[in-house]
């Protein structure tokens, strides 16, 4: 008789975690995700073997599987309270999100849009703060970092915080935004400066410049609608 091997003795491409970090979890069959969950089998079978034996007694349904019972789980060998909460718990997220909305994105395709999304985060603000603003091909909102926040008069970039931002949020568009609170929409000469580097970094990186915005409390400044970008 074959020894049973554990998932940590399987080839590195066919261990669950692995695969997922590797191609994503839509590269998982049902019984690999769940396996994820439940962390290990029993002493007969591993946790991916598991899963695929409780899934074909649920003629391989999730809907089915959310049906059970933890009592009806811990019937099969290796599986105890915790780990059929787990798998229960997790079939009842599944539900919830398939009730949700899908979350709409902010449109920011415009100065004006992005001065009414950042303006009441800004508008109380007494010293400066810089934020980065990622946006997808559609010029919705993917994320938004505060990269800094500083002094009364200007505050600290690293231009390479933001290109790091941009490419981990896999972002095709991006713009800027900082408030002055003495609220003074004149751009300074180092915003100015700012501007020009991620306009250049923005190039190297193949990714769209759209805007730098400056807020004050009932105001702002568009480097893009003033033609400066």
């Amino acid at each position: 008789m074959t020894e049973k091997l554990n998932i940590n003795q399987w080839a590195e491409e066919d261990r669950p975690r692995e695969k997922m970090e590797r191609l994503g979890a839509h590269a998982l069959s049902d019984a690999e995700l769940l396996a994820i969950l439940v962390g290990s089998g029993s002493v007969k079978e591993d946790a991916v073997s598991l899963m695929k034996h409780i899934l074909a007694d649920c003629n391989n349904n999730l809907n089915s599987l959310g049906k059970m019972t933890i009592r009806q789980l811990c019937q099969y060998n290796g599986v105890g309270p915790a780990k059929a909460i787990t798998i229960l718990a997790a079939c009842e997220l599944g539900k919830r999100r398939q009730m949700e909305k899908a979350e709409e994105r902010p449109d920011l395709g415009t100065a004006t849009k992005i001065y009414n999304h950042m303006h009441p985060l800004l508008q109380d603000q007494d010293v400066e703060e810089f934020w980065l603003l990622l946006m997808n091909q559609n010029f919705r909102l993917i994320k938004k970092v505060r990269i800094s926040h500083g002094g009364i008069t200007e505050t600290a970039v690293d231009i390479r915080v933001i290109m790091r931002e941009a490419v981990l949020a896999n972002s095709t568009i991006m713009a800027v935004c900082h408030n002055h609170p003495s609220g003074n929409l004149r751009p300074s000469q180092s915003d100015n400066d700012l501007t020009s580097q991620l306009q250049k970094a923005c190039q190297l990186m193949r990714i769209h410049f759209t805007d730098h915005v400056i807020v004050t409390d009932g105001a702002y400044f568009s480097y893009r609608e003033s033609g400066r970008i």
